[in-house]
């Protein structure tokens, strides 16, 4: 199909035409389309073998940490990687045209997501139905009818398809699908988040009517904001209580930054747990709205806290907060951005591991249930890294928390760090 993957990673000659630009453009998408279907194939190989080297040495959960293993190598997190095995998967035992298309570069991975996602509910026979009749090669010759659809003309297609199969299947996983409601925060740029919901439609609908109302009112009042500013502002009102009379709930924000950003006006970077750096003048205008509580913990000149040590296997409530507020609130593991659910030993505790702040880490579920598949080992470094082995023999190593570090390190011996928590029903 390709001379050399080479000649199309040199990137275009110079002096190459505006119709050349595009033709490259349109190959090296066909080149990536391939990319993902042979690392598809090939994480289905290394589970396939990793499930019979598991059950040869006696292991009761067979697969158990490939998906980290692959998260690792890919440089995403394990739960992506995990969701990336699944359509694999699917796709070589299941949507073997789809899986063509990826293969001679005319379908992208997230297109085949998109199919192997709205025949989840099918059954084997009725999921290839739908492969063949949007994925395969016309008997004349002409090219897929997938090929030339856009991304939501092909849910269209194969949500027609799949009711026109199974429609009973197709109702029961819309009734069955208000299990997975959530609410999510993700960071966004310049100290904002981003905080989503899933939910049922009429209750994601009548939340949204009640916000459009709110914004409707008070544009009507002469309120000056913008629509989207009063349905934000009214969300946070109506959640937190922040404008509610009488009792207001307690909630807490953590913020850790430096006593000289704190009180000198000093521009070292503060953190706010679950959220990740923001500016110092940020973090002190913060503190002004707020009814504030400061807990002072030490670092060394590096930045790194001041260790703390039990003599217990489970870290106490104290120690496991420590370490999280240590690691930033987020999975010690490379590409790994999940939230810290697990405080866990680097070296097992049965491997003699102490459980000490240099010897225990901040893990998701996912990656901790994973470390304890056969062949996974790690230890911690002196500078407070840690080193993940897997069962193949490759190594990762997670750096140590630098939301404390300063460049140039401080000249004191040590670090003041205060710990603040934010009262938001305080605030004005």
């Amino acid at each position: 199909m390709y001379e050399t993957i080479d000649r199309f990673l040199d990137g275009p000659p110079p002096g190459a035409s505006e119709r050349e630009l595009v033709d490259w453009i349109a190959r090296l998408e066909q080149v990536k389309c391939a990319a993902e279907a042979v690392q598809a194939e090939a994480a289905v190989r290394l589970e396939e073998a990793a499930r019979a080297r598991q059950a040869e040495a006696g292991a009761r959960k067979l697969g158990e940490g490939v998906a980290s293993q692959i998260a690792l190598a890919r440089r995403i997190s394990p739960d992506r990687s995990a969701k990336l095995l699944g359509l694999a998967k699917i796709l070589l035992s299941e949507m073997p045209h789809t899986f063509a298309l990826m293969k001679t570069g005319q379908f992208s991975q997230w297109q085949a997501t998109v199919l192997a996602r709205e025949t989840a509910c099918l059954s084997r026979e009725d999921r290839r139905v739908v492969d063949h009749e949007l994925c395969a090669t016309r008997p004349n010759g002409e090219p897929a009818r997938a090929v030339s659809m856009g991304l939501r003309q092909l849910e269209n297609a194969a949500k027609k398809l799949a009711i026109t199969l199974d429609q009973a299947s197709v109702v029961a996983r819309a009734a069955n699908a208000e299990k997975d409601r959530r609410v999510s925060l993700r960071p966004a740029p310049e100290t904002m988040t981003w905080l989503g919901a899933l939910l049922p439609v009429k209750d994601g609908v009548a939340v949204f009517a009640v916000l459009d109302q709110a914004a409707n009112a008070a544009r009507a009042a002469g309120d000056e904001r913008t629509r989207g500013q009063v349905m934000a502002d009214t969300l946070v009102d109506r959640v937190t209580g922040r404008s509610s009379a009488g009792a207001k709930p307690r909630i807490e924000v953590k913020i850790v930054m430096t006593a000289d950003s704190l009180t000198n006006d000093a521009d070292q970077p503060a953190l706010v747990e679950g959220y990740g750096p923001v500016p110092a003048a940020w973090a002190r205008d913060a503190l002004t709205d707020a009814e504030v509580f400061v807990r002072r913990l030490f670092a060394d000149p590096a930045g790194q806290l001041v260790a703390m040590e039990s003599r217990s296997r489970k870290a106490p409530d104290g120690l496991a907060e420590f370490i999280t507020t240590r690691d930033g609130g987020i999975c010690r593991t490379n590409g790994c951005d999940a939230p810290i659910r697990n405080i866990d030993h680097i070296q097992r505790h049965t491997d003699g591991g102490t459980t000490s702040a240099e010897n225990l880490q901040g893990l998701c579920e996912r990656c901790n249930q994973a470390k304890e598949a056969i062949g996974w080992q790690a230890r911690p470094g002196p500078d407070g890294s840690i080193t993940t082995i897997t069962p193949t023999g490759h190594t990762y190593t997670s750096p140590p928390p630098d939301t404390w570090a300063q460049d140039p390190p401080l000249s004191r011996a040590e670090l003041t760090l205060r710990d603040v928590l934010l009262d938001y029903a305080a605030a004005a």
